[in-house]
């Protein structure tokens, strides 16, 4: 699930979560997003159990990994969006196999060491900096055991895209509405939703695939695969671009 431009979970700082206000609303938002599920999923079935998801939202990508049989510790900051979670988890039968825990990216509150840790849905553009990009990726690199892998998705925007959609009112789903106020110049995306009974704003940034590359060494990752799309295709400086990173030593 991943055609919107902005659709992200897991703030990395905001208390409350800006996602409490929508968390009823996101599923319906990010329906006809599902291009990224199996991929994560095929991941996960590589790795075997159990695998963190961080930023898990409403179970998009881990229910249907704990329906391939695989056990997820999900990681959220938002309490409405991890109720949601366990609602879906429940009705498809697999609430055993997610353990859903409130927290942040900087501080994931887990302390088992796993074969993959996942930030699928561009989470990280919850990240303002350098700085707490590279805590990030260092958070995710002690959840990992010896030669573990982090997979996670970002982009990179657009001309034609900023263009498009600049201070635009945009309906996604059926009464469902976006708004993207871009800054070129500073690289930030204030996402603006609302829909029926909610709405939030959120602020993302982005970087380059070289500067995410240059984190990802300085954690003490080694990038094992830089795609361009959850088929796998190699990346060939488009606005998407998809990791999967091994942890050193």
């Amino acid at each position: 699930m991943c055609r919107m431009r902005a659709e992200q979970r897991a703030s990395a700082d905001a208390s409350p979560s800006s996602y409490d206000a929508i968390a009823e609303l996101y599923d319906p938002w990010s329906r006809s997003v599902v291009e990224d599920v199996d991929f994560y999923v095929e991941l996960a079935l590589e790795a075997g159990s159990p695998v963190v998801e961080l930023g898990v939202g409403t179970g998009r990508i881990a229910v249907p990994t704990a329906q391939a049989g695989i056990d997820v510790i999900g990681v959220d900051s938002s309490p409405g969006m991890l109720d949601v979670c366990r609602r879906r988890a429940s009705e498809c039968g697999v609430a055993t196999r997610l353990d859903l825990r409130l927290g942040t990216l900087l501080d994931p509150p887990v302390r088992e060491r796993v074969p993959l840790v996942t930030c699928p849905f561009r989470a990280y553009l919850h990240l303002q900096s350098d700085e707490e990009r590279l805590a990030a990726l260092r958070a995710a690199r002690r959840l990992l055991a010896p030669g573990g892998r982090l997979a996670f998705d970002v982009f990179v925007p657009g001309k034609d895209d900023i263009e498009q959609t600049h201070r635009r009112w945009i309906e996604r789903e059926p009464d469902i509405f976006e708004r993207a106020d871009w800054d070129a110049g500073a690289r930030t995306l204030t996402l603006s939703v609302r829909g029926p009974g909610g709405g939030a704003t959120m602020r993302l940034a982005w970087i380059s695939p070289a500067e995410w590359h240059a984190l990802l060494e300085r954690a003490g990752f080694e990038v094992e695969a830089l795609y361009g799309w959850f088929d796998r295709r190699p990346h060939d400086g488009g606005e998407d671009s998809v990791w999967i990173a091994r942890r050193l030593r």
